[in-house]
């Protein structure tokens, strides 16, 4: 049955958008995240450029999209505006040059946040669907993300249509929106497999304003494979795990869990499955990756509730060869769904996720490096930590072979406070913090989970600090970051009384 949209090129579509719009894509990394337009929109951008014409957009998404849509649209310096999140390297130089403001969010904030008009309008929503029908329902791909409030929200959508995925995902995503106070009631998940809402997204398809017919896999990048650290913090993990099930702090029949992206997350999960005395458990997380396709492939992993399937190509191939295996057992929401605090603290999710530094108190830096330049972004994981059951941290106690303390005396950007933080670990060991005193907190940080080559001068700067509840020097709190900028390597950091 013909559809009642026009079919566009991914060219003509683009040439819909003016300049100052603001943009919206679906998806949630680059899973399920539209491609043609977004590349066709920065050529279009460039042609303007090179013939003195201003052309920019403000884009939002539901997490970070792919090198077609932020890192083409960063390369033609095509951004009014970007937000919530993103990984490109193109568009983080722009970001950290000045060139491209960018303001970090909560992730489960940004559809409500749209909703509410705190963003301003929405001109534009371009989504990518496997199946669209002629009244307006949409069957998404591999992400969901924010896509239903940008549906609701835009005045126009376009549709990017792609054939590499199957009509037959019509059925795995659970499509739910929150009504806005002082009308909004609980959200009814009382476990990860609970679904609530609808298989599609229903627009008012007078808002279609045509098809784009597309073949471009999701541009997921490749992870970089597990090392003895990996490994480690990942045996770490999966050994405090069984230390609170024995406690029993934690029920024998386990709680569900939240990881982060990477290879750490992925390392932890390979030690959960591995470890027998973790028994089989659920996800409730934001994003699903292979680690949680092959556990889910062993009986480890019952179910898995996400955002997102983020996975390598082949493991996407493997998966739609056995979606009826799968279908079952799978579930992508809506972000705000996926990370909503409320459903987080009802379900008791036990969340893991990863730091680029925490200082001695347990404050936790996701975000920024030397306290200025933005990495990503802070993503989903506040969302997880303020509402965990219990909140984790993983980093390598070191980074750039040695010449970065991942322990530092205090965070040169603080994105999860002491307060939501319970436990690091690293490859070095376990620092568990509830029911500590900060000066308690730094000795088993120091002692627990710093590397050998800087636990001395971090008792050193300790030492310093005098008296107080949460004891600092204000002369030598930055005196790592300070002797890295200064020699390259954090080594040696000057402190003397």
């Amino acid at each position: 049955m013909s559809l009642p949209f026009p079919e566009l090129t991914a060219q003509e579509a683009a040439a819909m958008i003016q300049n100052g719009q603001t943009v919206a894509c679906g998806g949630f990394t680059p899973a399920g995240s539209p491609k043609a337009v977004p590349t066709a929109l920065a050529e279009l951008a460039q042609t303007k450029h090179a013939h003195g014409e201003e052309f920019k957009v403000g884009l939002l998404s539901g997490a970070s999209t792919g090198p077609s849509a932020d890192g083409a649209l960063a390369k033609a310096d095509a951004f009014a505006w970007r937000a919530p999140y993103q990984t490109n390297a193109d568009l983080r130089r722009s970001i950290n040059d000045g060139k491209t403001p960018y303001f970090d969010m909560h992730l489960s904030l940004v559809p409500q946040y749209v909703r509410y008009g705190f963003l301003g309008e929405v001109d534009w929503a371009i989504i990518e669907a496997c199946d669209v029908k002629s009244n307006g329902e949409i069957v998404l791909t591999t992400g969901v993300g924010a896509a239903p409030a940008y549906c609701a929200a835009a005045k126009k959508i376009l549709i990017e249509m792609n054939s590499t995925h199957p009509r037959e995902l019509f059925g795995l995503h659970d499509i739910y929106e929150p009504l806005n106070p002082p009308n909004r009631r609980e959200i009814p998940v009382y476990r990860p497999s609970d679904r609530i809402g609808k298989p599609t997204i229903k627009v008012d398809p007078k808002k279609i304003c045509g098809i784009v017919k597309t073949d471009k896999a999701d541009e997921v990048r490749d992870f970089e494979p597990g090392d003895a650290t990996t490994e480690k913090i990942g045996e770490n993990v999966a050994q405090f795990l069984v230390g609170e099930i024995r406690a029993g702090r934690v029920p024998p029949c386990f709680l569900p869990i939240q990881s982060g992206v990477g290879n750490i997350a992925n390392a932890t999960l390979n030690a959960m499955g591995s470890t027998p005395e973790i028994p089989s458990f659920e996800m409730y997380s934001e994003v699903l990756q292979n680690g949680v396709i092959e556990l889910m492939k062993t009986g480890k992993i019952k179910f898995a509730s996400g955002s997102s399937l983020t996975v390598s190509q082949q493991a996407l191939k493997d998966l739609y060869s056995s979606l009826k295996e799968f279908r079952h057992k799978l579930i992508l929401r809506p972000q705000e769904i996926s990370n909503s605090p409320e459903v987080v603290r009802r379900l008791g999710i036990i969340a893991i996720n990863t730091a680029i530094e925490v200082d001695l108190y347990g404050n936790v830096n996701s975000t920024h490096i030397m306290g200025k330049n933005i990495v990503n972004g802070i993503g989903g994981s506040g969302d997880f930590t303020r509402n965990a059951y219990i909140s984790i941290f993983t980093c390598p106690s070191v980074a750039k072979d040695g010449a970065i303390s991942t322990i530092v005396p205090l965070c040169s950007h603080i994105d999860h406070s002491e307060h939501s933080v319970q436990v690091i670990i690293t490859e070095r060991g376990i620092a568990d913090l509830r029911g500590k005193s900060p000066l308690q907190r730094a000795h088993l940080i120091i002692e627990h989970c710093s590397h050998p080559d800087y636990s001395e001068a971090l008792k050193e700067y300790l030492a310093l600090t005098g008296s107080g509840q949460t004891r600092q020097s204000l002369d030598y709190a930055f005196a790592f970051h300070r002797q890295f900028v200064r020699t390259g390597s954090m080594k040696g950091a000057p402190l003397k009384a």
